[in-house]
């Protein structure tokens, strides 16, 4: 366990400094929003783009992974919404409680975290749940968020918005530089495509900045989201989420994955290590940002993100000593 804890102290050190920083205002609010484009359209690209095109392209494309932690995520979904319904959380705020539920932290923390703990070859499984949550479960709560809107002027139902946000969700994939990334360095694999070597060099230099800088910016992001949305809420609106992302979610991917297994879905079992993994990271922190966006409570979103990440320091590396 300390060998473990070894690995993962520095990564939740630097989630925490970012967050003194912000907090003490070491770090000015307005400067956030610089260091989360710099991670967003730089750094992390740049470090998904050297994992995607060193990662032989058959992991890249397992099909396998993808519908199991797919089939993981949408029951998650389900049962996040089924808990958090009430007059006064509705589908909006449910949706959006949802998605933290079942979007780990694992574009900015886990592809460097779980690199470190199991090497390069965890970085193709992860990246495939990446594309899974991207594309897919965010779309989906994205969708199921507006339909508890009344229509404006009585042509358009709740339903035909759900499907216009799910397309305008879509876009925003479209537009997200992560998913190209993705796409480029599977290319690259798939033709054993080799940049210029001073391309490669600055390429590479971006991507080793992503790890520090992404995980100092989680912790500044937290501590905005506090500052901006501090109000009073019962623990009875945020904790349950909190629980589910942290210890239903792994153990849901391993039982799925294990039941997979069973019935003879060729599943690898490194690959399911890596899913369990990354199902039990914290929530993910940008989803404070679609929460604001889309009018959800982002006070209580807030407080998901913080405690899963607070807590991922003990539960995570509990999940590392069984699993691995």
């Amino acid at each position: 366990m300390l060998q473990i804890l070894l690995v993962t102290f520095p990564f939740f050190a630097l989630v925490l400094a970012g967050y003194l920083a912000a907090r003490r205002r070491m770090l000015p609010l307005e400067a956030i929003p610089g260091l989360n484009g710099f991670v967003l359209f730089f750094a992390l690209p740049a470090m998904l783009y050297r994992f995607g095109s060193t990662t032989p392209i058959a992991r890249l494309l397992d099909g396998t992974v993808a519908g199991v932690y797919l089939l993981c995520g949408l029951i998650m979904v389900a049962l996040a919404i089924a808990l958090s319904m009430n007059r006064r959380i509705r589908w909006n705020d449910a949706s959006i409680g949802a998605l933290v539920a079942a979007f780990p932290n694992s574009g900015f923390m886990g592809v460097p975290l779980l690199v470190a703990l199991l090497g390069e070859a965890a970085a193709g499984t992860v990246i495939v749940l990446i594309v899974v949550d991207m594309v897919f479960t965010s779309s989906l709560c994205i969708a199921l968020s507006r339909l508890d809107q009344t229509p404006g002027d009585g042509t358009t139902s709740s339903g035909a918005q759900a499907l216009a946000a799910a397309r305008k969700a879509l876009n925003g994939v479209a537009t997200n530089p992560m998913p190209w990334a993705i796409l480029l360095g599977a290319v690259a694999s798939a033709f054993e495509f080799q940049l210029p070597g001073p391309v490669e060099k600055t390429l590479w230099l971006l991507a080793d900045a992503a790890s520090p800088v992404a995980l100092f910016t989680i912790g500044a992001v937290l501590a905005r989201s506090q500052i901006q949305a501090n109000h009073p809420m019962p623990m009875s609106d945020y904790v349950p989420v909190s629980l589910m992302k942290l210890l239903l979610h792994p153990l849901l991917v391993l039982m799925m994955g294990v039941a997979a297994r069973k019935v003879g879905v060729p599943m690898d079992p490194f690959a399911l290590q890596v899913m369990v993994l990354t199902a039990a990271l914290p929530s993910a922190s940008n989803v404070s940002l679609l929460a604001e966006r889309l009018g959800a409570d982002n006070g209580r979103i807030a407080r998901i993100i913080l405690v899963t990440t607070a807590a991922a320091f003990l539960t995570f590396s509990g999940a590392v000593a069984l699993v691995i």
